[in-house]
């Protein structure tokens, strides 16, 4: 039986990554859509289950590997020429604006990483870069690191 999934986005995030982030462009906005299908691959392959399993960390990792997957699928629209390096810089900016440290900094808060959901900037530019560099799924399992 084929089980019917949904990716929502939140559509003034959108804004928000330009205006509050300082993340504009549309390969911004791309990596954002991407990642959230990343997720989707993470439910068809079981890896989101995990990230209940370990706390905070199991969710840093889940959501570093969608980044990672963002990269994958930013690859091969590079190799099909609807890419080009200011769009990747974009994404990469996006990646860094939205670490889980920048945020608690800019929230005015002190930076836990004991709090992180979501990774670091310097984390989630690592992974969307590791997907970027090689269109490799399996170069994704943050799980394993």
């Amino acid at each position: 039986m084929y089980k019917r999934q949904s990716v929502y986005l939140d559509l003034s995030f959108f804004a928000e990554l330009d205006t509050r982030f300082g993340a504009p462009g549309d390969f911004a906005q791309a990596y954002v859509v991407a990642h959230e299908v990343g997720h989707h691959i993470q439910n068809l392959t079981g890896s989101l289950e995990q990230r209940g399993s370990s706390g905070n960390a199991g969710s840093v990792r889940v959501e570093l590997q969608a980044d990672c997957y963002a990269g994958v699928w930013g690859h091969y629209a590079a190799k099909r020429g609807v890419v080009e390096e200011v769009d990747v810089q974009e994404g990469l900016d996006a990646a860094a604006a939205i670490g889980d440290d920048r945020l608690q900094r800019q929230s005015g808060g002190r930076v836990s990483p004991e709090s992180f959901t979501h990774g670091s900037s310097a984390q989630r530019v690592e992974w969307f870069r590791r997907g970027l560099s090689t269109g490799r799924v399996d170069a994704c399992d943050t799980f394993a690191r």
